[in-house]
């Protein structure tokens, strides 16, 4: 079979989200699009984000290929049904897959587990000519009725062999694609060496952190600014782990007069680093994104963050010392969190002024330790990976209700972007920050009028596990107590047979 038209779909979520408003493709796609097109294919990738699936168009692939993750899964399975019942080749890739190969396997012909930069050629190559599968590092397939799942992933090495991403091959971006998109991600490492336990990212890319080298990096921002982009979102797990390697590169961007505002995620360990908060400062950042995940110490030890509600504090005021601007991340439903940590947790934010949060749900993504925990516990209340969002409740807390925890969680966005906050801002004259705030409160807003029926769903389990559990402390109660008339019963029995001897012997 001859290969020459190949697609890429990177599916749309599910639900709105705080990034609903930027055009910000994966890069995953992208990049093995581009690897496809240097080789001479015909390549082209629709991320649905930007614009919607020509369905007719895919049906003209010799091949297609599906990036997912959980939340994305349902609908990435719904478009490989049809295009697989229609006889074309669907290949899976992503977390999701990665780490539910045998389900996904259901619905496509090939998933490529992990990192496929290195094998996508190669797969291509064993479509064209149906032989050489079982040579090709992390793919799984059914081959004669039986799942084969090649040898364990491996993790890409030379960083600097990846090629720059052609967003041209992306529709709706077309050849003055980097002018279009609102925000230029653009990867200068993968993996992070830290392990907290709800992040899928160390399974999927590994805690040996592997970057490209500064120069690569440069020519990419040249190109980025030759062809008309404006802003960069450095598109790593964790831009500072290695803080010597960040700064050599600020240095050089500084160096180059190549600083476009940037945007990138980090760790609170950066305000450890006085050098480095001021490089970031000189060489234009803007916004950091940081997972502080919680502002209680119990949680910050269950989810193995490695910082303490002290370091957070520390860290906001050093970044907003030097102008930088922060979005923060907190995730609730740990077995320690409670409808107070909800609360107070807001008061916080506000507190410290932070610019823009995300108050997500505690969410068990396949991979992680706490999806095996959950899985073992049976705290499941559903598996429809569609909710795995982070803004819906799929597992049953400990500390408080099911229904407590998804309402909470949306009371408390509503609380932080508040007419209150956003007047604060503008009397401040803090523009910018009053149009993030105008936008969190108009999201929230369409969030909730969209998930009405899902929190009257929490509610209705809620109510109907307390009318289980009542009756089952009835039932408990009730057999207790009948356990012990028959213990005061034997008692008495015990006791008379002891009186009649006594009395036997008198």
């Amino acid at each position: 079979m001859k290969i020459k038209k190949i697609i890429f779909i990177e599916p749309k979520s599910p639900d709105f989200h705080i990034f609903s408003g930027m055009s910000l493709p994966r890069l995953g796609t992208v990049l093995l699009g581009t690897a496809l097109k240097e080789k001479g294919y015909n390549v082209r990738s629709y991320v649905e984000e930007i614009e919607e699936l020509d369905i007719e168009d895919a049906l003209t692939a010799d091949a297609v290929g599906i990036s997912t993750i959980t939340s994305t899964s349902t609908r990435a399975y719904e478009i490989a049904r049809i295009l697989k019942k229609e006889g074309i080749p669907v290949f899976m890739g992503g977390a999701h897959v990665t780490y539910m190969p045998d389900e996904a396997l259901e619905v496509c012909d090939y998933v490529l587990r992990g990192e496929a930069d290195e094998t996508i050629v190669d797969f291509i190559k064993a479509l064209e000519t149906g032989t050489g599968f079982e040579a090709i590092t992390g793919l799984s397939y059914k081959k004669n009725g039986e799942t084969i799942h090649n040898k364990t992933i491996s993790y890409y090495k030379d960083m600097d062999k990846l090629p720059y991403p052609d967003f041209s091959i992306v529709k709706g971006l077309g050849k003055e694609a980097r002018k279009k998109l609102s925000i230029t991600p653009i990867m200068t490492s993968r993996g992070c060496p830290y392990d907290c336990s709800f992040c899928s990212v160390t399974g999927m890319f590994g805690r040996q952190y592997r970057f490209r080298s500064k120069e690569k990096i440069i020519e990419e921002l040249q190109l980025n600014k030759d062809n008309g982009g404006k802003w960069v979102f450095f598109y790593d797990d964790n831009f500072s782990a290695d803080k010597k390697r960040t700064k050599e590169l600020l240095k050089l961007m500084i160096e180059k007069d190549l600083t476009p505002k940037w945007t990138a995620q980090v760790r609170v360990d950066v305000a450890k680093d006085p050098e480095l908060l001021d490089l970031m400062k000189r060489s234009n950042c803007h916004t950091v994104y940081i997972g502080f995940e919680s502002v209680n110490p119990e949680t910050l030890k269950a989810y193995n963050k490695k910082q303490s509600v002290e370091d957070i504090k520390d860290c906001i005021k050093k970044l907003h010392d030097h102008g930088i601007r922060i979005h923060g991340m907190f995730v609730f439903g740990s077995d320690n969190d409670t409808v107070e940590t909800i609360r107070q947790t807001v008061s916080f934010a506000k507190k410290n002024n932070i610019e823009s949060v995300q108050f997500m749900i505690l969410t068990p993504l396949p991979g992680t330790r706490f999806f095996r925990e959950m899985e073992e516990q049976k705290r499941f209340i559903t598996k429809d990976w569609s909710l795995y969002d982070a803004h819906h409740a799929v597992f049953e807390p400990k500390k408080m209700t099911y229904y407590e925890l998804q309402a909470e969680t949306v009371k408390a966005t509503a609380r932080f972007y508040s007419i209150g906050q956003i007047i604060k801002r503008a009397v401040k004259l803090h523009m910018f920050n009053v149009s993030i705030k105008i936008y969190g409160r108009n999201l929230t807003k369409k969030w909730a009028k969209k998930n009405e029926y899902f929190l009257e769903y929490t509610k209705a389990i809620t109510e109907k596990g307390r009318q289980i559990e009542l009756a089952a402390k009835n039932t408990a109660g009730d057999i207790k107590e009948k356990f012990r008339h028959l213990e005061i019963s034997g008692a008495l029995a015990r006791l008379n047979a002891v009186k009649k001897i006594l009395n036997l012997k008198l």
